[in-house]
This record gives C-alpha cells, sequence and structure tokens, in this order.
C-alpha cells in the first residue's frame, strides 16, 4: 500500500503543523490565568496534568467514554481526553483542584461524597465530582434513583454500584438547594 497520501499538499485553508511547532494559548485554570506555548496536537487531559500538575483529572478510556476526565469548559462540562489544549484558548477551566475553597473548605459535593461512601477505588470520582457539581449547581437531579443515575450515565464506575454517589448527590443538591 502506498503512503503517498502522507506528502499530499495542504488543501486551501488547510494548516499543517509539526512536531516541533508551538501555539500560545491564554486560558484561566481554576481562577489563575495561565499562559503557555503548546503543541496543536498537545490534549487538554496531558497538558493539565503534565504541564500544570494538576493531576486530579484521571485519564481512563481515552474515549470519552468513562468520564474521569471531566472538567469544566466555561462552566460546562466536557471530557478533557477529546480536547485538544489549543481549543481552550481564552477559556475558563476548572477541574477537580478548583472545588474546594482556597482556605480547604471542601465543596458541598465534595462532602457529599466523603459523607456518603460515595468513591471506593477512586479513579472516576474527579470525573463524577465535576459531572455532579454541574447538575447540582445548574440543573434539577431527577426525582428517582434511576433518573438520575441516567442524568449521570456520562460517568462510569466499576467499583459503587453507584449507591453511595446517588445518595452523595442527593445531599449536595439538597445543601445548595437551601443556600438559596
Amino acid at each position: 500500500m502506498s503512503n503517498d497520501h502522507l506528502d499530499a499538499e495542504p488543501v486551501d485553508g488547510d494548516t499543517r503543523y509539526g512536531p516541533d511547532d508551538r501555539i500560545a494559548i491564554t486560558l484561566t485554570v481554576n481562577g489563575e490565568k495561565v499562559e503557555a506555548a503548546v503543541s496543536p496536537r498537545l490534549l487538554l487531559s496531558d497538558f493539565l496534568r503534565g504541564d500544570l500538575g494538576l493531576t486530579g483529572t484521571h485519564v481512563g478510556c481515552e474515549h470519552g467514554v468513562c468520564g474521569a476526565c471531566t472538567v469544566h469548559l466555561d462552566g460546562v462540562p466536557a471530557r478533557s481526553c477529546l480536547t485538544m489544549a489549543v481549543q481552550v484558548d481564552g477559556m475558563e477551566v476548572r477541574t477537580v483542584e478548583g472545588l474546594a475553597e482556597p482556605d480547604g473548605t471542601l465543596h458541598p459535593v465534595q462532602r457529599a461524597f466523603r459523607e456518603c461512601h460515595g468513591l471506593q477505588c477512586g479513579f472516576c470520582t474527579p470525573g463524577f465530582l465535576m459531572a455532579v457539581t454541574h447538575l447540582v449547581e445548574n440543573e434539577e437531579p431527577a426525582e428517582t434513583d434511576d433518573g438520575l443515575r441516567a442524568q449521570l450515565a456520562g460517568n462510569l464506575c466499576r467499583c459503587t454500584g453507584y449507591m453511595g454517589i446517588v445518595a452523595a448527590t442527593r445531599q449536595a443538591a439538597a445543601e445548595i438547594a437551601s443556600r438559596g
């Protein structure tokens, strides 16, 4: 089989980058301004973990299925393993490290996960924390447990059976709702 297609000329408007090319990006991560020069091929998950040392964002399936890499981009949950770092230029990124208050006070979702035993091995926990945080801060959790599980279906856990996760979500939602 010929590899001629690898040397093809770029189509109009197509820009090709080499492995040493860098693109300047500026973003806000957990409230802090970040400026970096990154490869156009660098995944956001790798940028957060490798370049910024924010290892709370876990990488599981690398196909966007498991949800372990979930972060908030301008307030919306997104898979960092499917997002290129250059795509978040100018955006606000919130990772699991950005949930707690600067003084260490846990976010209501973090506290609920701890109190309701919403974690076991902990691998999926950061992604669940980010998904549940968005849910309880921006939406109404479903009234039934099956409905709530459906709302969280983008995140997978192999350990808990979801009972603690559902209970934690309900507890956090009640606390946030009581704040007004």
